[in-house]
């Protein structure tokens, strides 16, 4: 499970960090397909992106997990910059590295994310066609998420306060050296608003599986790239690859996977619902995640042989 840093060829300055890991007699004289593991909004690749790329790699799959720019131990400032556009050209500039790899199938090279992960890889499939799979665990949009609530409630032109409080803290980040930050998860028990996303406090902020690089919260400078973005911009004419979501029976998020699944133009899609989950089982819980990759990992070695 080596560590390595690469450089970002997207324009930013940026080196990434990640971590490989091989299947079991892994050779390097023999080519091997491979998935990239995109983490949720703040995460690491020390939490569930990387237990879903080892256990992936249990399968025969080489995976590679990794930190976003300006997140983790990737480079670039501002740190906890959310900034979706970059975040979906991350998933790109992880398979130009792969790319480089003589172990590696250049045809044969598919994404999957747990969370905004998922989005951003989804929104990174429309986009670059070197990726020939897509797999999502709990999806979201963030762009759907803030404006539209994690229920999916609220109508996109009330969301309009977020983008005026993201311009408004632009203007004071110009002035001052500490940054305006807002929470991805709640940073507080007290602050959860129901039990699904008081899970969220546990994973992020619990022995559960805090880590230090995934502190939990954005920059509110973020809100003025996050409000606008949509993840799944021109599935429908453009997301034509294989596609296999998870989400939890019981997540408040899967309206957001129903919509991917609706609106991609993949002929080759399905939706497994993980009964009894809810959106933060999905991320660690071992008979849930089990669950997700006993169909992810035969979905990639089928989309990808």
């Amino acid at each position: 499970m080596p560590h390595v840093t690469f450089k970002n060829l997207n324009g930013q300055g940026i080196t990434l960090a990640a971590v490989i890991d091989f299947p079991a007699g892994f050779d390097e004289s023999r080519k091997y397909p491979a998935v990239v593991v995109s983490p949720p909004g703040g995460g690491v690749k020390e939490q569930t992106a990387g237990l879903y790329a080892r256990k992936l790699a249990g399968h025969g799959l080489i995976a590679i997990a990794f930190d976003r720019s300006y997140q983790g131990e990737s480079t670039g400032e501002p740190r906890q910059l959310e900034n979706p556009y970059i975040s979906t050209e991350d998933v790109s500039a992880v398979i130009d590295y792969l790319t480089t790899l003589p172990y590696v199938d250049q045809d044969k090279i598919g994404a999957m994310g747990i969370c905004a992960g998922a989005g951003y890889s989804a929104n990174a499939a429309i986009n670059d066609r070197r990726i020939k799979a897509l797999g999502m665990v709990s999806a979201v949009n963030i762009g759907q998420m803030f404006r539209n609530g994690w229920d999916g409630s609220v109508k996109d032109a009330d969301a309009l306060p977020y983008l005026e409080a993201g311009s408004a803290a632009r203007t004071a980040d110009a002035s001052s050296n500490d940054m305006a930050t807002i929470p991805l998860a709640p940073l507080k028990e007290e602050d959860a608003p129901n039990a699904e996303l008081r899970g969220a406090w546990e994973y992020y902020h619990t022995p559960r599986c805090e880590h230090p690089n995934a502190p939990g919260y954005t920059l509110a400078r973020s809100l003025t790239q996050i409000i606008t973005y949509d993840a799944y911009n021109k599935a429908e004419a453009f997301l034509t690859q294989p596609i296999l979501a998870v989400a939890g029976g019981n997540a408040g998020s899967k309206w957001m996977s129903d919509d991917l699944i609706a609106r991609a133009s993949s002929k080759d899609k399905t939706l497994h619902v993980v009964e009894g989950a809810d959106h933060m089982d999905l991320y660690d819980v071992p008979k849930y995640v089990d669950e997700a990759v006993s169909k992810l990992a035969p979905f990639f070695l089928a989309k990808l042989k």
